[in-house]
């Protein structure tokens, strides 16, 4: 082989290899469910359900409702699970204000890399896979909600067989990108919206926030019991185009998860140790790797007296009990720590 085959078969590998940390979506690979794998009836109500770093939004109340879900998938090579949205009650006569989302929200530490200056973005790519039980029209957005607020939007046609989908979006100004831990961007897929939502232009490019152009287009997934989506492998990196999707461990992705949630499951009882016995006070520490913000705190099970959370900070808590009998010993069996954006 000559010395410059040598090389462009280099520049090759690099290219289709997985270089650094290039993907700034958590969780992409709908590895990790630690809130649940699966939840019934939604539909009224915002929040994070399932899959870690997803959180579903809605917007003026909806008769339609939806499981949520981890699927397992068999039919993708290189992905073992996915986002799954199972239409449960349908909805056909659609009031403006109404809309299904989900959402993926970047911290503003963690979007640095889109930064070209202090006002300007470099050109961004989005990519997914996605298949559905028939073709299915939905919008992506990235969404900067940070200072001069700006969208941009895609129409996507899923097909019955996965597929992977882009979104290539050029460079802009008029954006900032503040380096903290506040919500900084959004990545959004539409599923179902009302006129307040769809009744403009879809923009490919970053323009000022406009209502009527974030879902333009979209079918809705309420407009039948039959009608289902998935998906996986999402990500967003600085491009042009779509590159490979950038796998991580279970193990890493766990960890970037926990940065804004965990689920603590001590599996034995955790005894609360005395620290000072003449009020009848117990405390235990826990400490854990730093979380976004000071968590709140949610305790599960426990025996013995009323254990309560005395205090948090980013990576440690402090919990209390009140009320323990003179012969048992007090315990704390599970609790979730939350800093979501």
């Amino acid at each position: 082989m000559t010395k410059a085959a040598e090389l462009a078969k280099m520049g090759e590998v690099l290219t289709n290899s997985q270089i650094g940390r290039k993907n700034i979506i958590i969780n992409g690979a709908m590895q990790v469910a630690q809130r649940s794998t699966s939840e019934t009836g939604k539909g009224d109500a915002d929040g994070y359900f399932t899959l870690d770093r997803f959180k579903m939004l809605h917007g003026a109340t909806s008769a339609g409702r939806y499981t949520m879900s981890q699927s397992t998938v068999t039919d993708l090579e290189g992905f073992s699970n996915a986002l799954k949205i199972d239409c449960t009650t349908a909805d056909t006569s659609i009031a403006a204000g109404e809309a299904l989302l989900f959402q993926h929200n970047i911290e503003g530490f963690n979007a640095q890399q889109l930064k070209a200056t202090s006002t300007t973005t470099r050109a961004m790519t989005l990519s997914f896979y996605a298949k559905s039980n028939a073709s299915r029209a939905i919008s992506t957005e990235l969404r900067f909600v940070n200072g001069t607020n700006r969208q941009a939007s895609k129409l996507h046609t899923i097909g019955t067989s996965w597929a992977r989908y882009t979104f290539t979006v050029p460079a802009a100004s008029s954006t900032q990108i503040d380096n903290d831990n506040s919500v900084e961007m959004q990545v959004n897929f539409w599923l179902h919206a009302g006129s307040t939502y769809t009744s403009g232009t879809l923009s490919a490019t970053f323009e000022a926030t406009n209502n009527a152009n974030r879902a333009a287009g979209i079918g809705s997934i309420f407009a039948s019991t039959d009608n289902t989506l998935e998906i996986t492998g999402v990500q967003l990196e600085v491009a042009e185009q779509a590159t490979p999707f950038e796998h991580r461990s279970f193990g890493e992705e766990l960890a970037l998860c926990q940065r804004y949630f965990r689920n603590v499951d001590t599996m034995n009882p955790t005894y609360l140790f005395t620290v000072r016995s003449a009020d009848d006070i117990r405390r235990l520490s826990h400490v854990f790797s730093t979380m976004r913000s000071a968590p709140t705190c949610t305790i599960g099970a426990t025996q013995e007296g009323t254990v309560s959370a005395q205090g948090t900070g980013k990576d440690s808590v402090q919990f209390t009990v009140t009320g323990q009998s003179t012969s048992d010993a007090s315990a704390i069996h599970d609790y979730t720590l939350d800093s979501e954006l």
